[in-house]
């Protein structure tokens, strides 16, 4: 079967299994889009570029499956940059297709060209430029599999627009193998005797979760573990929702603004089990002071992230599911014979005390409408079965702290990077995967409009995703910061002028409210959800609300500011 470049792209998403693809035309993929009719793949027309790619991230991780987009050469592909660093961070398989300048062409500064493979090469996981045809079906495949295997990340291919229109042969390949690719998935059984040996001696364990758990669907075997073992967990922000949030061994985030109990257990335990997790600044605090008491056991696919920040004394490279598999085989015979753990009695109760003595919580006083209990609320409607995705900021924090998250891929937000404008294009994203869900972006009035003219997008598909608006006027996160540390400054932190979201809202089809009485909170809130159409929710919110706990930049997880 012969085929054009432009068919052979559309053929191989087809077969890849790919329903839906985020995108934008331009001359650079014109030809591409002259047959996208002739195949059964959804497009989504975006408003903006970096709208595709955070929808496409947004797919990716509530559905599991790999995100695609699709955009021209030029500006295109460098509108596309912010969101592929967002997937590189956080791990996330996305597949970026970009249209670029005929090949005589590449190098001479042709109208639209840019050298995005160079690029992006420190933030994708792989890229390519195909300049023949005929590679142009085994290079697909292969970024799927890179994608989606291992680590997972973003891949970028680059195809110039006559290798589009150039005509070969058509052959998919059905696997493939790379000789310097080969991820390590199952775990060394004598690390996992280890790990099993060190279990059976703590007497002050603890589960220190991130998103590699919710990337290897691992966490019915974590779930599992922590159970049976009677050992608390805690999470990253990227790990919320693999271990149910209304369990009594579920500790809430830990780092910067984690929870009390969460900081404590992790400074006093003598056994951290880091799986699918990278020890990041916002987690660690300083790094000097960080868990001086623990063995710390680290499990993670990708062996560079072992050791690159923390000192580990028991190292495990392993696909997370894997390796729980095999720990739960290996705890099984000795959990009959008694000899699996010690008692945990003295040690759930010393976190049970943190727990109580220093919840996440604030002042409930004053008129103004608080912004965590805004939070609150979204959850006591929708008992936490709704998909939750998050700009960055203030927002992101309480809507991680005051929203209790119970199964993995419901709790979508930029972790790594902390990219602004993310939580919208990504509740498309998210809303495209599961049409019959409930999702729900809770936003800032910064973050909001950078990608509010995916409005069009929403409206356009009839996606009836809720945007929840926690306006106080300000830059929130960086005005708290100005507030705690730098003499309340607020330079180029009030947001003097903003639009009216209401009539922003009703501009581009939707629906909009406003809320500035606490007493109709949740009385707008219901009204909203219960539309079949994509609504604004503009809530004003208690101008000058900080997030706590909050740890100093710098300092250890114990030096807490509390409310």
């Amino acid at each position: 079967m012969e085929l054009s470049g432009a068919q052979i792209l559309l053929e191989s998403l087809r077969r890849e299994g790919v329903d839906v693809v985020f995108g934008f035309p331009g001359g650079a993929v014109i030809d591409i889009y002259h047959q996208l009719p002739n195949y059964p793949i959804n497009h989504v027309l975006v408003r903006h570029e970096q709208g595709a790619i955070h929808a496409a991230d947004g797919y990716a991780r509530a559905s599991g499956k790999v995100g695609v987009c699709l955009v021209t050469s030029g500006p295109g592909a460098t509108n596309t940059v912010t969101g592929i660093a967002t997937a590189y961070m956080d791990s996330i398989p996305v597949v970026i297709f970009t249209g670029q300048v005929p090949t005589p062409l590449i190098g001479n500064d042709a109208f639209q060209e840019v050298d995005i493979v160079g690029i992006t090469r420190s933030c994708t996981k792989h890229n390519y430029l195909v300049k023949d045809v005929t590679k142009l079906a085994h290079t697909i495949k292969e970024a799927f599999y890179l994608a989606s295997s291992g680590r997972p990340g973003p891949v970028l291919v680059d195809i110039p627009k006559d290798v589009q229109q150039a005509v070969t042969e058509y052959k998919y390949p059905k696997t493939i193998k790379m000789r310097s690719y080969n991820p390590t998935i199952e775990p060394n059984v004598k690390q996992v005797r280890k790990v099993a040996d060190l279990i059976a001696k703590a007497k002050k364990p603890i589960i220190y979760a991130g998103g590699g758990v919710i990337s290897s669907n691992a966490h019915e075997e974590l779930t599992w573990l922590a159970r049976t073992l009677k050992i608390p967990v805690t999470a990253t922000l990227m790990g919320l929702g693999c271990f149910p949030g209304d369990d009594p061994l579920w500790l809430g985030m830990l780092g910067m603004h984690g929870t009390f109990a969460a900081n404590h257990a992790i400074n006093n335990a003598d056994l951290i089990l880091a799986i699918g997790s990278r020890f990041d600044d916002r987690v660690t605090g300083k790094i000097s002071e960080f868990a001086k008491k623990a063995t710390i056991v680290h499990i993670d696919v990708d062996p560079t992230s072992i050791q690159k920040n923390v000192l580990v004394h028991v190292p495990v490279v392993s696909d997370c599911r894997a390796f729980l598999l095999a720990l739960n085989r290996e705890m099984a015979p000795r959990l009959d014979e008694g000899t699996a753990t010690p008692s945990h009695d003295k040690w759930l109760t010393q976190v049970e005390e943190w727990a109580t003595e220093h919840p996440v919580t604030y002042s409930h006083e004053g008129p103004a409408i608080k912004p965590q209990a805004v939070v609150e609320t979204i959850y006591k409607l929708t008992g936490g079965k709704a998909i939750i995705t998050t700009e960055v900021g203030q927002n992101q924090m309480w809507a991680a702290q005051f929203y209790r998250y119970h199964t993995p891929r419901t709790f979508l937000s930029s972790g790594g990077l902390g990219t602004m404008g993310y939580g919208f294009p990504a509740a498309i994203g998210a809303q495209m995967a599961f049409p019959d869900k409930l999702v729900i972006d809770v936003a800032g009035d910064g973050s909001i409009q950078m990608c509010i003219q995916e409005l069009a997008t929403a409206v356009c598909y009839g996606l009836p995703v809720k945007i929840v608006i926690l306006n106080n006027g300000y830059l929130g996160m960086v005005r708290q910061w100005q507030e705690l540390f730098y003499a309340k400054n607020y330079c180029a932190t009030c947001l003097d002028v903003a639009p009216d979201f209401v009539k922003l809202a009703e501009a581009y089809g939707a629906a909009g409210y406003r809320v500035t009485d606490p007493a109709e909170v949740e009385k707008t809130l219901k009204e909203a959800f219960a539309l079949p159409r994509t609504v604004i929710v503009d809530i004003v919110v208690d101008r000058e609300e900080n997030v706590y706990p909050m740890v100093p930049a710098g300092k250890p997880l114990t030096e807490m500011l509390l409310v």
